[in-house]
């Protein structure tokens, strides 16, 4: 009696199943670093009663207009974003409950 050949461990059926577990938990780790854009999570809802958002939101959108129309460069625009955020903590610093920055 000869005994049967050797087979490889790649030939095997174990291989194939560690080999899909493998590519299961590649997927699995795939869909975890990307979670936030596979499943966003729905808009705050208490920005809309929140002043300062309101006012930078405002600001905000006249910005990235002007910089859509070739108005501004992005350097200026970066820079009006700063100041609009300026004005609107200052401008609501009592009603607001987003705390003004301290130490800049």
């Amino acid at each position: 009696m000869t005994p049967r050949p050797r087979r490889a461990f790649l030939d095997r059926p174990i291989a194939r199943v560690l080999a899909a577990a493998v590519c299961l938990g590649c997927v699995a780790g795939i869909a975890y670093l990307e979670r936030a854009r596979l499943w966003p999570t729905p808009p705050d809802r208490t920005d809309a009663d929140d002043p300062f958002a309101r006012c930078f939101a405002e600001r905000a959108a006249q910005i990235d207009r002007m910089l859509a129309e070739g108005v501004i460069e992005p350097a200026q625009a970066e820079l009006f974003r700063s100041r609009a955020e300026a004005m609107c903590r200052a401008e609501t610093a009592g009603a607001s409950g987003v705390p003004a920055p301290t130490g800049q």
